[in-house]
Formats: structure tokens, C-alpha cells, sequence
């Protein structure tokens, strides 16, 4: 994908589908800019389709939907145009979905992909530069983030399509390594309980929760009641990365501190397998809430600390992407993409 003449239109229905919230927006782009109307937020587990969400958000619009054309970026892999969802009990289906709703048509790709297409369309205030690294123009670009699970993805510039091809991936579900012994003591405390452990079991929500875990079974200093009691009625990642940030709470720290340092090794890893020099970017809810955190560092001496390469990813240029709609806009792109192929 890549920039063009985007022709404003409200007949594009764009949506970011993950384990979750879904975000969904009509969509009106031009320019090389990206705009939305009517973008709602909504709780993804508390729906028992995705078509349930989409028909409420459409209820209210008055929209011709036999001319509307739906592009949405989906957490997990795409096959065929259908996806089982891997963190919500869902399987969605592009010609079902497009069925159910009497949509003009519907396509589907993985959240990743989505977020690499929207990734030109960023201005340099959606972005937190860690490493400056030295760019290449059409260089490699390289995703990672952690949210509900730990997407990956990466694309490569043709110059026959004049774009980025996207390479979809499903690399966090990839076997963990441990790089320490302290890292070595939580394979072995979550291979107790999981059986195989992925990066994303350590790398997203959940997984920040089972660092703190550990930590909490392990440590001579245990939990503090209040956080544990608070952990109970909230979200608990939030709970941790809030305390964390704040830095009331020495297990939260720890426990962010590890997380962090986890990030920056498998950001090491994604960028030795791909080379970005068109950028590594670091996506997903977390890094947004915590970017404060990133500029520390943890995060960049754990991407770096690999032997006699770090002086090769020293040219890879780091960021973390504090735009939130991200995904949104890269499903948009795919929407217009769409629309001209009809």
C-alpha cells in the first residue's frame, strides 16, 4: 500500500478488531490524510459476534449499505478471507459478515498488516523516537506490539506496485528464550503452568500480569494488599502498569522493568530477522500508556544487547507509535483499495 489521491467518501466502513475493544469508523480520506466520522469504541468481550457490533454502529447512520464497502484489520491469522480469532471466542468470515449486514463487500486482514499500511500516514507527533538509527527511504518496515496478544509483522517496498507488500506473521505465539537466569526462573514458573511459552505470554496484557505473578510467588517482599485488592476489580495489567509508572509499588516496578526488558529483546530479534531500515515500529495498546518508560533504558540496551550485531541495529530506527487508530487508518487504506477495484 502506499500514498495516492484517497477520493472522500462515507461509503468505506473501516474497523481495528481486537481481543479487546473494536474501533469503527466511517471513513473520509483525501490528500494523503486520513480522516473519520463517526468513530465508536467498543468492548469486543462483550459481544458475541462482530457482526453484532457492526449492526449497532450502523443502526444509527443513515447509510446505504448496499454501496458500502468494509475493510477491517482482525487480531489473528486471515486465511481465505476468514479468520478465527485467537483471544475472543469468534470466527469471522468475509462473505458471512457481508451476508448478515447486506454490504456492498467485506474484506479482512491481520491487525499488523493493517497497522503497516497506516504507518506512512503518521505524522512525526504520533510517533516517540527511541533510536534516530539512519533511515532508508523504502526501506524494510517492521511491526511489533503488545495488547490483548503480541502481534509481528514486516513489509518490503516494490518498486513494480510502487508500495509496501506486507508480510502477515504470527510471530509472537514463537517459542520465548530466556536471556538471564532471573528470565530463566520465569520460563520454568510458566512452563509449570502453560506448557509451551510464547513471547506473548510474557509480552501483552496478560503477560505483564504473569510477570508480576511470578514475581509475587518468588519474591521475598510479596505484594502489597491494596494492589492485589485493586488488581481484583480492574483491569490488573492497568493496575501493575499504573503502579509502575507511578512508581508506588516496588513488585509493579519490577515487573514493568522485566516487561520492558523482554520488549526490547524480541524488538532485537524481529529487526535481526528483517533488517527495517524503513523503521521498526513498536504498536499495540501498551506502549501508548507507558511510552514514558520506553525512553528509559531498559527497552533499548535489551534491543541492542545481541553480541556482535548490536552495532547493526544501532542503524535500525526505533519508535513507538502513540496514535492509537493506527490500525484504523492502515484498514482505511485497504477500504479505498477496495473501493477502486469494483
Amino acid at each position: 500500500m502506499k500514498k495516492g489521491d484517497l477520493m472522500p467518501t462515507s461509503n468505506i466502513l473501516a474497523g481495528d478488531i481486537g481481543g479487546t475493544k473494536t474501533i469503527l469508523a466511517l471513513v473520509e480520506a483525501g490528500n494523503d490524510e486520513i480522516a473519520f466520522n463517526h468513530l465508536a469504541r467498543y468492548e469486543s468481550g462483550a459481544y458475541s459476534s462482530l457482526e453484532e457490533i457492526i449492526e449497532e454502529f450502523l443502526a444509527f447512520l443513515s447509510l446505504d449499505r448496499s454501496k458500502t464497502v468494509a475493510s477491517f484489520g482482525i487480531a489473528g491469522a486471515v486465511k481465505d478471507g476468514r479468520c478465527r480469532t485467537t483471544n475472543l471466542p469468534w470466527t469471522v468470515d468475509e462473505k458471512s459478515v457481508a451476508s448478515a449486514l447486506s454490504l456492498r463487500k467485506v474484506g479482512l486482514v491481520n491487525d499488523f498488516t493493517a497497522i503497516i499500511w497506516g504507518i506512512p500516514f503518521l505524522n512525526d507527533s504520533d510517533k516517540l523516537i527511541l533510536n534516530e538509527g539512519k533511515k532508508e527511504k523504502n526501506g524494510p518496515i517492521a511491526v511489533l506490539g503488545a495488547g490483548t496478544g503480541l502481534g509481528e509483522g514486516a513489509a518490503f517496498y516494490s518498486q513494480a506496485g510502487g508500495g509496501y507488500e506486507v508480510i502477515s506473521s504470527e510471530g509472537g505465539h514463537a517459542t520465548f528464550s530466556p536471556t538471564s537466569d532471573e528470565e530463566i526462573g520465569l520460563l520454568k514458573y510458566l512452563m509449570g503452568k502453560l506448557g509451551h511459552v510464547s513471547f506473548e505470554r510474557l509480552l501483552s496484557g496478560q503477560g505483564l500480569v504473569n510477570i508480576f505473578n511470578y514475581l509475587k510467588e518468588t519474591s521475598a517482599h510479596g505484594a502489597n494488599d491494596s494492589i492485589i485488592t485493586e488488581m481484583k476489580n480492574n483491569d490488573p495489567a492497568a493496575v501493575i502498569a499504573k503502579h509502575a509508572v507511578e512508581g508506588n509499588d516496588l513488585l509493579a516496578e519490577k515487573a514493568l522493568h522485566i516487561f520492558l526488558s523482554l520488549y526490547g529483546s524480541e524488538a532485537g530479534n524481529v529487526a535481526l530477522k528483517f533488517l527495517p531500515y524503513g523503521g521498526l515500529y513498536i504498536a499495540g495498546g501498551i506502549a501508548a500508556k507507558i511510552a514514558v518508560r520506553f525512553k528509559e533504558r531498559t527497552f533499548l540496551e535489551a534491543f541492542l544487547n545481541k553480541g556482535r550485531m548490536a552495532d547493526l541495529l544501532r542503524r535500525i530506527p526505533v519508535g513507538v507509535v502513540l496514535r492509537e487508530e493506527v490500525g484504523l487508518m492502515g484498514a482505511a487504506v485497504r477500504g479505498r483499495e477496495m473501493m477502486k477495484k469494483l
